[in-house]
This record gives structure tokens, sequence and C-alpha cells, in this order.
């Protein structure tokens, strides 16, 4: 990988980690960097570009942490059904968010 490409990859992740910052609320985060991971990789984009949307903005924006820390909580609480719930319900709306964002990008273009 070129250098050009490693320094636009820790700009998007530093770009998108004061994005994430700015928003502050996790489930919000979730939701549109699933949107936008299923539209932009529904494109045909460059190797280059993938790798820097993907690996350097998106791993940052949507860290998978957040998520984890969120269901931590609940389960430290020993509240197990709303565990499962939350956990379930985190998954089947952030697939159907990223399929939205993919059918959305294909009926786009």
């Amino acid at each position: 990988m070129k250098l050009n490409n490693c320094f636009n990859i820790l700009l998007a992740a530093y770009l998108a980690t004061f994005l994430r910052l700015a928003i502050n609320n996790n489930l919000i985060i979730s939701l549109i960097g699933s949107f936008l991971v299923g539209f932009f990789t529904s494109k045909r984009l460059s190797y280059s570009n993938e790798k820097i949307l993907l690996s350097g903005f998106f791993s940052c924006f949507t860290s998978f942490s957040g998520f984890i820390y969120f269901l931590y909580k609940i389960l430290n609480k020993g509240d197990w059904i709303k565990f499962i719930i939350f956990f379930n319900l985190i998954i089947i709306v952030n697939l159907f968010t990223m399929f939205l964002g993919s059918w959305l990008s294909r009926k786009i273009t």
C-alpha cells in the first residue's frame, strides 16, 4: 500500500473519531454508519477508496466498542432479558439499515 493511501486512511479515521464525539449517541452513530456502509459497499469503489472508507472512516466512526460497552452495562446489572432483546434488536436494525443503504445506492445509480 502506498504511503499516500496510509495517510488518507489515518486522516479518515481522525475525522471519523471527531464526528463520533460530536454526535455522542451510540445508536444514531450505529444506524448512520450501517446505512453508509451499505450505501458505499454497493458502489464500485477503487481498492484505495474502499480501504479509506471502510478501514479508515467507518471502523472509527462505528466502533464496535461503543456497542459492546452499552451491552456490558446492561449485562452488569444482571438484566439478561433486556440484554438479549437489545443485542438482537441492535443487530437486526443495523442489518436492515445496511440493506436499506445498499438498496438506495443501487436505485440511485
